[in-house]
């Protein structure tokens, strides 16, 4: 601001907008997650008289989706973002409907993805192998969408790949795996884990519309 050019002051706004989107995306990670996690815990208890994530791969779930994918997004460098598109961000709207969208959609996505390998896997083996499958799809699915957020971000990618890998890391190494209550995954298991990602991400597009159609009179009245 000390050079006197209107070029830095459009600068300095759009930067200023663009940090609304970034609270906005970092705030729908963390609680949109942990909102597919209870859904999908509630519902799995509600059907089966036991919980289907224990505390450890509750703890191990917000790690490896709240801490690194996270703070990844939140220094990223805004991308694919139109002067038009910044100057509608703003504290009110960029924290209005736009985060109770994107979280609410995050959530349904990850207790979709969840649920969907959680059933699977209980179907086709024993209770720890479908515990261990439902702590895989309930990160892998939160980590797809952040990936899918960050598009190609270096810091986004690193973060979001070494956080899967930490995952599959924990789950395949036999001592490990038996501290937080899982048990090593075969090639079916995987491939129930990948599907069910892959589902819920998918049919996440399509749901995105009806949400946003859902909330969007709420605000205009």
């Amino acid at each position: 601001m000390t050079d006197d050019r209107l070029e830095t002051l459009v600068s300095a706004l759009m930067e200023g907008r663009a940090m609304w989107t970034t609270v906005r995306a970092a705030v729908a990670i963390l609680i949109g997650g942990n909102l597919g996690e209870v859904t999908f815990s509630v519902l799995a208890s509600a059907l089966t008289g036991t919980t289907p994530l224990n505390a450890r791969q509750i703890m191990l779930v917000n790690l490896l989706t709240d801490l690194a994918p996270s703070l990844a997004i939140v220094v990223r460098e805004p991308s694919g973002q139109t002067g038009e598109r910044l100057l509608a961000e703003g504290p009110h709207r960029s924290l209005g409907t736009a985060l109770t969208q994107e979280m609410l959609l995050r959530g349904v996505i990850t207790a979709l993805g969840a649920g969907l390998a959680w059933a699977a896997a209980r179907l086709t083996g024993r209770g720890r192998r479908a515990s261990t499958v439902a702590l895989a799809a309930v990160v892998g699915t939160q980590l797809a969408q952040t990936l899918t957020m960050g598009g190609t971000d270096r810091n986004v990618l690193v973060a979001g790949l070494g956080s899967a890998a930490v995952l599959a890391a924990i789950i395949q190494i036999p001592g490990v795996s038996q501290f937080f209550g899982c048990t090593p995954l075969g090639p079916a298991a995987w491939g129930i884990t990948l599907g069910a990602i892959i589902t819920a991400t998918l049919l996440g597009h399509f749901l995105a519309p009806l949400i946003t159609a859902r909330l969007t009179p709420v605000t205009e009245k």
